[in-house]
């Protein structure tokens, strides 16, 4: 995934971080500072890897629909976090991406705390022209029943020299 040496920032911080007695939940913290948005759903980060990223999401009213379930564009907010982190820990040095699109099912009523796995589609390089990837998301609810899968295009790009990182 990435360059045999080289360990993508955010996951070197993960990698400190979650040795730390709070240090998952102050790593959440930190993601959503830089992404506020994501605050909305109050992640937990769980697992972080080149190639993989889990994170649960509690089931809480903040989160609820009208009748009482995980709201579906929560569900959507849990599965781009985890596909956008998965591929930030996995970028060669010298890419960035931006989701591009998503197609999402909706599989069963989502019930408790929600646990969120994003896997690449295929492998990720670096490369010297933008090439589209796909993220695949799966959430599960506390019983391991697939409650919704997101296919998540990502866009993947060479960084250009003159922006900061």
């Amino acid at each position: 995934m990435t360059e045999p040496n080289r360990v993508a920032p955010l996951l070197a911080t993960w990698r400190r971080m979650r040795r730390w007695p709070v240090g998952r939940w102050l790593f959440s913290r930190a993601v959503c500072f830089k992404a506020p948005y994501f605050s909305t759903i109050a992640p937990r980060f769980e697992v972080l890897e080149p190639g993989r990223c889990e994170v649960r999401m509690r089931d809480r009213r903040g989160v609820h629909n009208h009748i009482g379930s995980v709201h579906a564009i929560a569900l959507c907010n849990l599965a781009e976090l985890a596909g956008g982190v998965m591929l930030d820990a996995s970028l060669p040095k010298g890419m960035r991406w931006i989701p591009k699109g998503m197609a999402v099912d909706y599989l069963a009523r989502a019930h408790g705390t929600m646990h969120a796995v994003a896997t690449p589609g295929k492998p990720i390089i670096a490369a010297r022209e933008g090439y589209e990837l796909p993220v695949l998301v799966e959430v599960r609810d506390p019983k391991g029943v697939e409650v919704f899968r997101a296919d998540i295009t990502m866009w993947v790009s060479p960084r250009p020299a003159d922006i900061p990182r």
